[in-house]
């Protein structure tokens, strides 16, 4: 054989092992109609095809169920309900609604399991119902999701990369660089996080180990809820908090109207500049981290990391990806809202870990949260 003829010949087929051999075959079986009719009657595959066909259907109609949890939220039935069970007709008149459309709502909430119907016919808060009412943050989350959802009217338009701002991208101004940053840009997604911040705050503390640290820094504090709560936890912590300019100053107005304006001192500026202010032994990032793209987390990390005195201590917290019996909230909710935002992605943790060994970290540990599907915690010593 020739050089020439080498070069010409088409590469050979790569050879299938016996695990790829099974999975063709398997796959093939199940995409059959008569298998799955087959495997729906009979006694031992009844229950796996029935669990999959509730599985399928619930990806198909996920949107639906959403909005109806989103109708309760914007028309405020758990509000209502929080007094006590109500009649369908007086649900039905206090929430403005024809009596038949509002038995379609409170249905749908019940299959939702969002409320529950008494043997007597009222209705009344469910488990995750009461839930809305005691964690309003979700509620602020639901309302957000509808600029998610329009963003994700057309999901292969953007994962092919969006001609024009996504409605995320222009709510979350960073996301697009410090320069589009205004002072009346920032209101409404500090608000936001401010009100979301709290849900997690006590996790990320109760998990965050700040006894014999003198000063916490937060970088991307936004208005100061993760500050706040340390604050009242450790009454001898200093407090430093790090945000865009705008974002800092509605942070110390925050803190003054809670009587901690004499131990924050509030930070404006940017990350991407490289440089943070010195003095904290602590720095937490809570969800932060993921919101940016490698190369600015990175370069965050070894700013940190230069920020720290010897044995200083940083925290990630976030959702994280890879998290056992939360698969779906790391690579699909985040990976798809991150798209959407144009900025960021889910991450693992060992991809945190070999970020924060990369920028000169030690003793990189995970610390166990209450609800790691609402985040998780890496800490690191420099």
């Amino acid at each position: 054989m020739t050089a020439a003829t080498a070069r010409t010949e088409p590469p050979a087929a790569p050879r299938h092992g016996w695990r790829e051999r099974w999975l063709a075959f398997r796959n093939g079986l199940v995409a059959r109609p008569a298998f799955q009719r087959w495997a729906a009657g009979f006694p031992l595959t009844r229950g796996i095809a029935q669990r999959n066909t509730r599985a399928l259907f619930d990806l198909c109609a996920g949107f639906v169920y959403a909005q109806v949890l989103f109708a309760c939220v914007r028309l405020d039935l758990f509000g209502l309900l929080r007094p006590g069970p109500l009649a369908p007709e007086i649900i039905a008149r206090r929430l403005d609604l024809p009596p038949e459309r509002a038995l379609t709502l409170l249905k749908a909430a019940v299959a939702l399991k969002l409320l529950s119907r008494l043997p007597d016919g009222r209705f009344s808060l469910a488990d995750l119902g009461a839930a809305m009412i005691g964690n309003p943050s979700i509620a602020a989350m639901v309302e957000h999701h509808a600029m998610l959802y329009a963003d994700l009217a057309d999901p292969v338009a953007l994962l092919r990369g969006p001609s024009d701002q996504t409605r995320l991208s222009r709510y979350w101004p960073y996301a697009e660089g410090v320069e589009a940053i205004r002072p009346d840009s920032v209101a409404a997604y500090s608000g936001l996080m401010a009100a979301s911040q709290a849900f997690i705050a006590g996790d990320v503390l109760d998990a965050l180990p700040l006894n014999g640290r003198t000063c916490l820094m937060d970088i991307g504090g936004g208005e100061g809820v993760f500050l706040s709560e340390a604050g009242r936890r450790h009454p001898n912590l200093s407090l430093c908090l790090f945000d865009l300019p705008p974002v800092a100053e509605r942070a110390r107005v925050r803190f003054a109207a809670g009587g901690l304006a004499s131990r924050v001192t509030c930070h404006g500026g940017s990350f991407s500049d490289g440089n943070l202010p010195t003095g904290a032994d602590a720095i937490s990032l809570v969800r932060v981290v993921h919101d940016h793209d490698d190369a600015v987390v990175e370069a965050l990390l070894r700013a940190v990391h230069a920020a720290l005195p010897p044995g200083g201590l940083v925290a990630i917290a976030e959702p994280m990806a890879g998290t056992p019996g939360a698969e779906p909230v790391g690579d699909a909710y985040f990976g798809f809202y991150l798209l959407a935002m144009g900025s960021g992605r889910p991450r693992r943790a060992d991809e945190l870990t070999a970020m924060l060994t990369r920028a000169g970290f030690t003793d990189i540990r995970e610390r166990p949260t209450r609800r790691p599907l609402l985040a998780r915690m890496i800490t690191a010593k420099r």
